[in-house]
């Protein structure tokens, strides 16, 4: 793949959805990822979050927004405390939210489908760092396996109301994870040849001694 170039993963999680002992500050609650779960198929590929993905990503500001549009913003980690104030924690399970959400019409809106299990997916928008995952091939079945060990910079998690990939995101997704694939087979094309050419410089010192 490209590195440097955001990509976006989404999970079916269970929410938590609680009330402050004031009975008006709402708080919401879950994951936006998980370690050690394996994707869906993208087209002979899939992925794995490895625990500890995320011990050096920048995570410095990060923004809760309904389906990844900056114009429906919920909440965001540099808001200290009161509404707006999103907070994130890494734990065995994985990257764990906790937001109270701005006091505006969409977010009542997003409460409201949400308590009703309309909405029950959450998505992140990432970076992969330079040389951040590993790759395996499975030749039984034909799939190729991205271990992510490395994880950038985090910049949004979002509250997403698709029941899936939607068509445009999951070409994307699979685009990215085929670019990537492609990147890791030329690589071992190339240190093959490597091999093959130093074992040719081997056999030639052997003839001329």
């Amino acid at each position: 793949m490209i590195m440097g170039k955001r990509e976006r993963r989404i999970n079916q999680i269970q929410f938590e959805i609680r009330t402050l002992d004031d009975g008006k500050t709402i708080i919401l609650e879950g994951y936006a990822l998980k370690f050690g779960k394996r994707s869906e198929d993208f087209g002979g590929v899939d992925e794995i979050l490895e625990r500890g993905c995320l011990d050096k990503t920048d995570m410095s500001n990060v923004v809760a927004l309904i389906n990844h549009d900056p114009n429906y913003p919920l909440a965001r980690n540099t808001v200290r405390e009161g509404p707006g104030h999103l907070s994130l924690s890494v734990d065995d399970t994985g990257l764990r939210f906790s937001l109270i959400p701005t006091d505006t019409a969409y977010a009542k809106d997003l409460m409201t489908n949400m308590t009703a299990g309309v909405v029950n997916q959450c998505s992140f928008a990432f970076t992969l760092a330079e040389n951040g995952a590993d790759w395996s091939y499975e030749s039984e079945k034909e799939m190729y396996h991205r271990a992510v060990k490395h994880i950038e910079r985090l910049w949004d998690v979002s509250i997403v109301t698709t029941p899936a990939y939607p068509d445009t995101e999951a070409q994307a997704v699979q685009r990215s994870m085929q670019e990537s694939k492609e990147a890791y087979v030329n690589s071992l094309k190339e240190e093959q040849e490597n091999i093959r050419k130093r074992k040719l410089d081997i056999e030639l010192e052997l003839l001329n001694q």
